[in-house]
């Protein structure tokens, strides 16, 4: 019944003359049934006639073929619905991500590289119809994973962001921001934007991050900036063990707020500072509300119409009336 609808509902307010019609047949129902008064009845043996019990199914029969007339005069029919969806204003989204040492810093847990990781995959999985690109950097950058609609490419991508000595270790903001305009700069997206993510301040590369930031804007790319960490001290990783492990030890957070803010004011974007987990994913989820992607729906309605079942079993409860009024109960007294 939950897929069934009316075209003309209106037709259920005739169900308000059936009580009208059954306070009708009560009140003429003796009327129309021949009558014999007699002074007594001491000579008749009084013997109830079950055709005499069953008469008033006539009415009943009849006021079931009303009802089922008023509800297929209301149309009933099911409907089964398809959609068709089609982006019309797709994003291709560069994330730019930071991997030097300090992203092992302990202050997001377990770590900031792993709580980024975390929140950056349910990214890419919240938004199914844009595409995605990847780039980590740290003294120097390179694409862990080009633009692409592919998102379990990116996930595994994500998955194996990892903090080694595959690069040199630094912060070079520029440098990684430069790699991400170069994946996004022949994009025919119609929106393109650069998740830029920092936790210290630029020191290495030959590519200073104001430059970067005015060649992207040039392309036209919108750069969101996220500063990552704790105001003040953070448990950091500083040298290796003799068994290899790391070894921590408090230090002070530094980021460049000043030039984050700059390199997305400069392009459009926006600055957030994320010094907790929570604040972190929130972050993601606020940029995932300010880049919305236009998505045209179309949907399909395929009708089945219903009143020829109820047309049917009226007539026949109609019919099965006549039948008995004009035979079994014809003369009934």
């Amino acid at each position: 019944m939950e897929n069934i609808t009316f075209l003309h509902p209106e037709f259920f307010w005739l169900f308000i003359s059936l009580p009208l019609l059954i306070g009708w047949y009560f009140f003429t129902h003796k009327k129309q049934s021949a009558t014999l008064k007699i002074s007594s009845l001491k000579g008749f043996k009084v013997k109830p006639s079950l055709l005499s019990k069953l008469k008033p199914l006539l009415f009943v029969f009849r006021l079931l073929a009303l009802s089922l007339i008023i509800t297929a005069l209301a149309r009933p029919r099911t409907v089964d619905v398809s959609n068709k969806t089609k982006t019309t204003k797709g994003i291709d989204i560069v994330m730019a991500i930071d991997v030097s040492g300090s992203m092992l810093a302990k202050d997001l847990k377990p770590n900031r590289l792993e709580s980024l990781k975390k929140v950056a995959a349910n990214f890419v999985r919240d938004r199914q119809n844009d595409r995605f690109g990847l780039v980590v950097y740290a003294a120097e950058s390179y694409t862990k994973a080009p633009v692409t609609s592919d998102k379990a490419i990116v996930l595994d991508a994500i998955k194996n962001i990892k903090y080694d000595n595959f690069l040199k270790d630094g912060t070079g903001i520029g440098m990684g921001l430069a790699t991400a305009i170069n994946r996004l700069k022949d994009s025919k997206a119609k929106s393109k934007i650069i998740i830029l993510l920092t936790d210290g301040v630029n020191n290495s590369g030959f590519i200073e991050p104001e430059t970067a930031a005015d060649i992207a804007k040039q392309y036209g790319l919108k750069v969101y900036t996220i500063g990552l960490g704790t105001n003040g001290m953070a448990d950091s990783p500083y040298a290796y063990a003799p068994n290899g492990s790391l070894l921590y030890r408090m230090m002070k957070v530094e980021i460049d707020e000043k030039l984050m803010k700059s390199i997305a004011s400069k392009t459009g974007g926006k600055y957030f500072r994320a010094n907790n987990n929570k604040k972190l994913q929130a972050i993601y989820t606020e940029i995932n509300k300010l880049e919305t992607t236009e998505i045209e729906e179309q949907r399909f309605y395929n009708y089945q119409e219903e009143f020829r079942p109820l047309i049917w079993l009226a007539g026949l409860l109609l019919l099965i009336e006549i039948i008995l009024k004009n035979t079994v109960y014809r003369g009934f007294i």
